[in-house]
């Protein structure tokens, strides 16, 4: 598995956690840290978790913008993590190009979402990367 791909399911399985246990601010899971089969990919998850922790309210409120009659806390936990991660990456990282960030997302939709997961999360991707017109802000 390529380690940035592993790194993406790496901080969708934190975010997962962190949501449902409505957990925010206590800081990154501390099983981000236990991956030692895959060293090349915690520090890139660590900054792909830290980087939609971070802007967590303005990436919410740019898939609902692009939702159609969906809000974030209506969404499935999976659709709306994947979908943060997909929004960072479109909205705040300038090296990774916005088709990979949507077929990963949509890979990881086909891995652990549902049937419907990927179309969902497709549309609302893009949508958000045709309007993010304006230059990325790199992560600090």
């Amino acid at each position: 598995m390529d380690a940035r791909r592993k790194a993406r399911e790496m901080a969708l399985q934190a975010l997962y956690t962190m949501d449902l246990l409505d957990r925010w601010h206590e800081g990154l899971p501390e099983t981000l840290y236990e991956q030692d089969r895959w060293p090349a990919s915690v520090s890139h998850a660590h900054r792909i978790l830290a980087g939609v922790l971070n802007h967590r309210e303005p990436i919410d409120h740019a898939i609902e913008g692009r939702a159609d009659r969906w809000s974030v806390s209506r969404m499935n936990v999976i659709d709306r993590n994947i979908l943060r991660i997909g929004a960072y990456e479109l909205l705040f990282c300038d090296n990774v190009p916005p088709k990979v960030s949507i077929n990963e997302a949509i890979e990881l939709a086909k891995q652990y979402g549902t049937r419907e997961s990927s179309r969902f999360l497709n549309g609302i991707l893009d949508k958000l990367a045709k309007s993010a017109a304006q230059p990325k802000r790199n992560n600090p």
